[in-house]
């Protein structure tokens, strides 16, 4: 798969007269249909990260490219036609007095006329199951519903790169789950690229690969399996997931286990291998 987005000695920091950077010399990629899961402590430079992405921010130094072009001033507007952003808060995203006029509102933006704008409006909708809400108030949503819309007005635009910060943080356990499998569905069906900025481990289970990010750098980058076998996963801000903490407690009975991550799958049959 080709790289759909590149980083390149990325640098950055708020007060260019200030010697502490947010972000120092990051490089990384991104390909094509991946799903890249961001995580680190409060402060790291995940969320600083992707808005350098989504030209919110410029880079004191280094170098963007998205779908090999280098973003600049002259491009950022064509570029961020390519991503879409889905943020922590959807209360933030709302400008529609209906949801229906809330998702349309990105494509009035860009002059789409009626009839495709009712389609894709509608596609949308269905996608994150919310058609039946098009006529609802978005103050009468739940959280869950909320950033369902908020999904739902990124993906009318039919960006190829979705970007979530944090955007599932807010929401109850069995919300967030729902929220991110309907983000799944929607990235395996558009074949899109997704970027999550997360701290949920069921998120990045879901993940193809995880950055970790430590200090304004690029600490480490591997899949969620060798992540979740690390042995200092708090100092990152995770938790360690359950089937870890189950483990640790077999083998401190004395039972022998693997060392690296087991999913609930594998433990079970670890289980009945000693039994």
């Amino acid at each position: 798969m080709e790289n759909i987005i590149e980083v390149k000695n990325l640098s950055y920091r708020y007060d260019h007269k200030s010697e502490d950077y947010i972000l120092k010399d990051v490089s990384f990629h991104v390909k094509q249909g991946e799903w890249l899961s961001i995580v680190g402590h409060n402060g790291s430079g995940k969320s600083t990260t992707v808005r350098l992405i989504d030209g919110l921010l410029e880079a004191e130094s280094g170098d963007i490219l998205i779908s090999g072009d280098k973003l600049t001033a002259d491009n950022v507007w064509e570029k961020r036609r390519q991503i879409g952003m889905v943020f922590q808060n959807p209360d933030n995203q709302f400008v529609g007095a209906t949801v229906e006029d809330d998702v349309a509102f990105g494509l009035e933006n860009q002059g789409m006329n009626y009839p495709m704008m009712v389609k894709r409006v509608h596609e949308a909708l269905e996608l994150v199951g919310m058609q039946n809400f098009k006529e609802r108030e978005p103050a009468r949503l739940s959280g869950g519903q909320k950033q369902r819309v908020a999904i739902a007005g990124v993906v009318a635009l039919q960006p190829d790169i979705i970007i979530l910060d944090e955007a599932t943080s807010m929401l109850d356990p069995e919300g967030r789950l729902e929220l991110i499998r309907t983000v799944k569905e929607i990235k395996d069906k558009n074949h899109l690229t997704v970027i999550s900025i997360t701290h949920d481990l069921d998120e990045i289970s879901l993940s193809d690969r995880v950055l970790v990010m430590k200090n304004g750098q690029v600490e480490s980058t591997a899949t969620p399996r060798k992540l979740f076998s690390r042995p200092d996963l708090e100092d990152l801000g995770l938790d360690q997931p359950f089937v870890n903490q189950v483990k640790a407690a077999m083998i401190q009975t004395g039972l022998t286990l693997p060392e690296t991550y087991l999913t609930e799958k594998e433990l079970q049959e670890q289980l009945w291998e000693l039994l």
